[in-house]
């Protein structure tokens, strides 16, 4: 399918799969969305010094690029799991240029590396920031009890339906820790049910730039 790099309206830029017409991130803002739903929403909840992070849809590694950034400035010790089933390339990277738009130029090998570092094996990137990444299917995940948060960053269900799933839920739910939490830039009322179907406490949010709404969802049991 044909992939090109656009510009979000935060300035920030993200990749568009034109025969979807779907985009990575949000075409109102690829930073400002990321900040909203991942970090405002999920990892600001947390105050326990070392967490364990699952991010649905690695992608551009813009969502841990940002938790590395916020693992610095909280103080916080993360290791972050990374599910992508097709890889981003590195000239594609390099004209996304995040680290830039960060103005975390000082992070740009870190970023790389992200990229570059073998899979199926944990890599310390920062002294506080450990990522392992896998490249498999979502329903192929079959961690338990694992995950402190997870960042749902999957392609919307528009496109791809059988990501949004009862079924795909049953394995996050199962991946998180109890009190562990889920957030998603989603609000579509078929992934809020499909969520509560399997056990979560979902609630509707403020969503972020160009959304109503957004999603999380809280393990309880």
């Amino acid at each position: 399918m044909k992939r090109k790099i656009i510009t979000t309206a935060d300035g920030s830029k993200t990749i568009q799969i034109e025969d979807w017409n779907e985009q990575y991130h949000s075409i109102h803002g690829a930073i400002q969305e990321a900040y909203h739903v991942f970090i405002k929403n999920g990892l600001s909840l947390f105050q326990d010094r070392q967490l364990s992070i699952l991010e649905i849809g690695f992608g551009t590694g813009l969502n841990a690029l940002i938790t590395l950034l916020e693992s610095e400035k909280r103080g916080l010790d993360i290791t972050y799991k990374g599910i992508e089933a097709y890889p981003v390339v590195t000239e594609e990277l390099q004209q996304l240029d995040y680290t830039s738009a960060l103005n975390a130029g000082n992070l740009e090998q870190d970023f790389l590396s992200m990229h570059q570092t073998s899979w199926e094996q944990s890599h310390p990137i920062t002294a506080n920031f450990s990522l392992i990444k896998q490249q498999i299917d979502f329903k192929e995940i079959s961690d338990v009890d694992l995950f402190d948060l997870i960042y749902f960053d999957a392609f919307g269900a528009r496109v791809q339906p059988e990501l949004w799933t009862e079924e795909v839920f049953t394995l996050m739910y199962r991946a998180l820790k109890k009190d562990g939490v889920l957030v998603t830039y989603s609000a579509k009322g078929s992934v809020r049910r499909a969520m509560q179907a399997v056990g979560f406490v979902v609630e509707r949010l403020p969503g972020p730039p160009g959304k109503r709404e957004m999603l999380r969802a809280l393990k309880v049991l």
